[in-house]
């Protein structure tokens, strides 16, 4: 059973997706989404990177999508997401299998020089991606530099990214993600 507090994140989460608001997200939506991260970082979805990214945001939906469209439109509806979500995430423990990729190929895209750490403005590109304001960015990004250096590393974000999809803790710094619940 998922907490308030992980219900609201997932809510979140399915409006990061629906950017054009028609209140339901298809696989064009969330491959959408990971067009609109290349090109914050002027990356092209032919490079390696760009494939991988939106390799594994297929891989995504291919698994949110097996919990979730029982009407087989293809289409996932809020609650579709946010049952399917808690049933292959937080209760299905698929986070490794299908997400945690997923998170990691966004944070090797954002480390674009390879030097394991993101900064203040390659995180900012991410989070415009997804929609998030420039000071709900740096509020974020400050919360989740858990050891302080000024910046992130990889697995400061994929930590971050499995704390908001599925973590249930209230004072985790993944909760920040996207700026303030």
């Amino acid at each position: 059973m998922a907490t308030d507090l992980q219900i609201e994140k997932l809510d979140r989460a399915f409006d990061h997706i629906d950017a054009n608001h028609s209140g339901e997200i298809e696989r064009d939506d969330l491959l959408g989404l990971g067009s609109r991260v290349l090109l914050g970082f002027g990356e092209a979805p032919t490079s390696t990177k760009g494939k991988q990214l939106l390799d594994r945001f297929d891989e995504l939906w291919t698994e949110i999508l097996a919990h979730a469209d029982g009407d087989g439109s293809g289409a996932i509806s809020p609650s579709e997401f946010r049952a399917a979500m808690i049933s292959a995430y937080i209760e299905g423990r698929k986070f490794d299998k299908s997400f945690r990729p997923a998170a990691v190929a966004i944070a090797a895209l954002c480390d674009h020089d390879g030097d394991g750490a993101i900064g203040m403005n390659e995180f900012q590109i991410l989070q415009s991606a997804f929609g998030t304001g420039d000071g709900d960015a740096v509020s974020a990004f400050q919360r989740l530099d858990t050891d302080g250096n000024g910046t992130l590393s990889v697995d400061e974000l994929v930590q971050a990214a499995h704390d908001y999809y599925i973590g249930e803790d209230p004072k985790a710094p993944g909760n920040s993600l996207f700026g303030p619940l």
